[in-house]
């Protein structure tokens, strides 16, 4: 009755083994792995696990990522499934221009992010926030429809991309400063305050749209490094992708 959860990114694989495909469902072994070192599961972290049930994963990485990861779960007689975002699904309706080409965890986290603003309360619309490799910020009505979202380079890819385009700019990582005095800082705090200012851009957006005030959710691997620098209030949740693929799974496997 088992159910395995992945979550596999452009850096790392995040997994999770529940005792079934449920939310609340019990936690019994979880772990992450970068991409270069997922060859070594079905002999390391995932030789002790029972054998799940169902199988369900998001995706992001590239299909050779995904080819290499079946191969470790050939110890088990399971066949995977793998998120497709569609037009709706668990509550949420989809209003991208073509459903199926909005990324996997983007719907994902979305649907995680929903069933825990149910959870809390009256529904209110949500700006729903995941910092990692790249920025998502979305933006969900009242009604449960994602209206649509920001894509933008996480703090790596931008301190790379002006690495690579400016001359002898080759600096550490520095510190979130108000006025930064040096090269190291500037880059940090700028890269910090142009993800906080998409996030209360979108927070705008939404307020002005459906006449509320929305809740912000935010996660991922890299959300800690915003808390200290938002402006507006929010949530950090650490595993939305995790919430919202067991919130699929009780949809796709009702009957284990």
């Amino acid at each position: 009755m088992t159910f395995l959860a992945l979550d596999i990114g452009n850096t790392r694989l995040k997994w999770a083994h529940y005792a079934s495909p449920r939310p609340g469902a019990v936690l019994l072994a979880q772990g992450a792995e970068f991409l270069e070192n997922i060859d070594k599961l079905s002999d390391g972290a995932w030789s002790a696990l029972a054998a799940p049930k169902h199988i369900l994963g998001c995706v992001v990485a590239a299909h050779a990522i995904k080819l290499r990861l079946q191969e470790q779960m050939e110890l088990w007689d399971v066949a995977p499934q793998w998120v497709v975002a569609s037009e709706a699904e668990a509550g949420l309706r989809n209003g991208y221009d073509h459903p199926t080409r909005l990324g996997a965890d983007r719907w994902v986290a979305m649907i995680g992010a929903y069933h825990r603003m149910l959870s809390l309360g009256p529904p209110r619309p949500m700006v729903v926030v995941m910092v990692g490799t790249a920025v998502t910020v979305e933006a969900i009505d009242v009604h449960g429809k994602f209206l649509g979202g920001l894509i933008l380079p996480g703090h790596g890819i931008m301190l790379r991309a002006l690495e690579s385009g400016t001359a002898g700019l080759h600096v550490p990582t520095g510190n979130v400063r108000e006025f930064p005095t040096n090269t190291s800082d500037a880059l940090t705090s700028g890269g910090t305050y142009a993800i906080a200012g998409a996030v209360e851009r979108m927070v705008q957006h939404v307020r002005a749209h459906c006449a509320a005030e929305p809740l912000c959710i935010m996660t991922g691997g890299a959300g800690w490094k915003m808390a200290p620098s938002m402006s507006l209030p929010f949530e950090l949740v650490d595993n939305l992708i995790f919430d919202g693929l067991l919130q699929l799974a009780a949809c796709r496997f009702p009957t284990a």
